[in-house]
Order: C-alpha cells, then sequence, then structure tokens
C-alpha cells in the first residue's frame, strides 16, 4: 500500500532487460551509441516531428532547467504556475542554469488560465531596460494537483505567450499519464498546440532514471547539448540512458505503463468517495483525498505509506500517488483500511 509517490516504485521488467542488454559489451559513449539514435527516430515517429532533436539526462530537474535555460535570457521572465515543480520543488536549478526570473501565475488547482496568465504577462516588460523582460511560458502536465491541461487549454495559453513571440515549455515529467487522461496524441500535446520544447518523463512512469528533453525548433539543439556538457549532464556510458528510453517508448510500453497507474489512481478515487472521502476533481494518478480525523492513524498502522497534507480544523488531507506497479489488490487493501 504505497502511494507516497510514483518515484517510489521500481522500474519495469522491460527496462530493466534493456539494461541488461545495453550491459553486454561495448558501444561508443557520450550519446555516440546506437541506441541514441533510435531513440531519435522513434520520437520523431511518434511525434509527428521528422526535424525533432531529443536530448537524454538523467533527473527531471537537469530535463527542465537546461530546457528554460536554452530558451530564455538571464534576463527573461519565466511564467508559470505559483505551484509549479520548476518553482517549488527544484532548489532554484531553472534560475541557476538559466539566470532568468520565475514568474508565478495563478489558477485552481495548479493551472493557470488565459486570463490569469494574460495578467501576469500585462505585467512584465514594461519597464524598459529597468526591468525584467518576458521571457517564456513554462506548464506542467500533469499539473502538481493532479489536474490534467487538454491540448485546447494549452493552446490557448501558448496563444497568449506567442502573441508576445515567446517560446513554450511543457514540464511533461507525467507526460504519458497526461496523455492516457487526455486521449490526446504526443504531437496534439506538444507543438500542435503551440509547444516549442518538452521535457519527456521516463523515471516516474517505468525506467529507472532517464528522461528526454525533446526540441521541436531544431536550432537550439546545440545549444542544449552545450549547455547539458557544461552542466555536468552529458553521460559517458549514455547508452545506459539510451536503453531505457527504446525500451520505454517501444511498441506503447510507456502508454501502458501510465494506463495502469491512471486506472488505479481513478479506483482509489471512485473507492473514497463511495466511503464519504472528499476526492477533488483528478483524471491521472495522482489525488488528494480529505476525510474526517482518525483516519491517518488507521491507514498507517494498516501498513499505508503515504503523504499527509495540510487540513482544515477536525479534518485530515493527502497525497496519493499511483504508480504503474501498483495493483488492484493494493488499492483495495487501502480501501479496507480505510
Amino acid at each position: 500500500m504505497r502511494f507516497a509517490s510514483d518515484n517510489t516504485s521500481g522500474a519495469a521488467p522491460e527496462v530493466m532487460a534493456a539494461l541488461v542488454q545495453a550491459n553486454d559489451g561495448y558501444d561508443r559513449s557520450y550519446g555516440a551509441d546506437a541506441a541514441m539514435a533510435r531513440v531519435t527516430d522513434l520520437v520523431r515517429g511518434i511525434f509527428e516531428a521528422p526535424d525533432a532533436v531529443v536530448h537524454l539526462v538523467a533527473t527531471g530537474t537537469a530535463a527542465n532547467a537546461l530546457a528554460i535555460a536554452t530558451h530564455c535570457p538571464p534576463w527573461g521572465a519565466v511564467f508559470c504556475h505559483t505551484h509549479a515543480h520548476v518553482a517549488e520543488d527544484e532548489c532554484n536549478a531553472p534560475e541557476f542554469y538559466s539566470g532568468a526570473k520565475l514568474v508565478l501565475v495563478p489558477g485552481d488547482r495548479g493551472k493557470m488560465t488565459p486570463a490569469t496568465l494574460a495578467t501576469a504577462l500585462s505585467q512584465i516588460g514594461a519597464d524598459g531596460v529597468h526591468g525584467v523582460q518576458r521571457g517564456m511560458l513554462s506548464l506542467t502536465n500533469v499539473t502538481e494537483a493532479g489536474t490534467v491541461y487538454t491540448p485546447a487549454e494549452i493552446a490557448a495559453l501558448t496563444a497568449r505567450a506567442k502573441a508576445h513571440n515567446l517560446p513554450c515549455h511543457l514540464d511533461g515529467a507525467r507526460f504519458a499519464n497526461a496523455l492516457v487522461a487526455t486521449g490526446a496524441t504526443p504531437a496534439e500535446m506538444t507543438w500542435k498546440a503551440g509547444i516549442d520544447v518538452l521535457s519527456l518523463g521516463g523515471t516516474k512512469n517505468g525506467c529507472l532514471g532517464v528522461e528526454g528533453v525533446v526540441l521541436f525548433n531544431p536550432d537550439k539543439a546545440w545549444e542544449l547539448e552545450l549547455r547539458r556538457k557544461r552542466g555536468g549532464h552529458l553521460f559517458s556510458k549514455h547508452r545506459y540512458l539510451s536503453a531505457q528510453m527504446v525500451a520505454y517508448l517501444t511498441d506503447g510500453l510507456w502508454l501502458r505503463l501510465a494506463a495502469q497507474a491512471n486506472s488505479m489512481g481513478q479506483r482509489l478515487a471512485d473507492g473514497l468517495r463511495n466511503r464519504q472521502a472528499m476526492v477533488p476533481e483528478a483524471h491521472a494518478n495522482m489525488l488528494f483525498p480529505e476525510w474526517d480525523r482518525g483516519r491517518h492513524d488507521r491507514l498507517e498502522a494498516a501498513g499505508a505509506v503515504y503523504n499527509r497534507y495540510p487540513a482544515p480544523e477536525g479534518r485530515e488531507r493527502a497525497r496519493l500517488v499511483a504508480s504503474w506497479s501498483t495493483t488492484e489488490a493494493d488499492v483495495d487493501r487501502f480501501l479496507a483500511a480505510f
């Protein structure tokens, strides 16, 4: 009954098998491995983007920070949600790598709106040389509140940014979960909706540790490659990153893993609602239910592991995250203990 994070699950057997195979013999280093060429082919096909370029790193923080640094100058503002991962959970890495300023945009349940973004855009860049300039937009899907942007919602936001000639980034640490939740294609969720660069998550969804930075504008590829090396994120034994991503993207594995996580998240949400818990709308694998006092102690005594969240007086709240390896038995045991 482990619902603390999808980071806490193991790696999928297909990914582990690919790593074992990559460990046999020799291959070229620093991204020149044969598997990396396969990664590029897979990404271009899956995203319907024949000119896309992908670079691999080991962490989501590196992917986000490098993507932002490559697209925003140090005098620019990065418009992101108040509770975006880049704002609250990356120890200022985006600012460190880019020198840029994060401008926090409000919005209910993890999602900014065209109106809140328009207000933020109107307040930046009006002071000439003395003030921070508009730099770029960064969105997160699935959001930190467990909600999901549709492609239409992303397009409405990027249109506001594009009106100021700003590039747009999507933090897709749970990108596969967002695709499964909406039924969108990778292209519809990204470049067709105005996204210029994607942080393509793997670690939270069955990989041992790999993330991709997908550039839909290849003109930025060399700069990102240089920043990756300068920032210490270019693996010498790069084939171990490539092997994971090849296995992840082959034959729809990444979507099947996300579908399992989402399905278990919805089973958990439905079960809690049936037991009079308050569960805000959540379409993917992460939810924030609220219930009467006393449940935390009971659940944890039964072996449940999750994160407690602040709640109103007399109530309790939690963050529950299902993973690719969560089973129906895991969910049902949690509900029985509840």
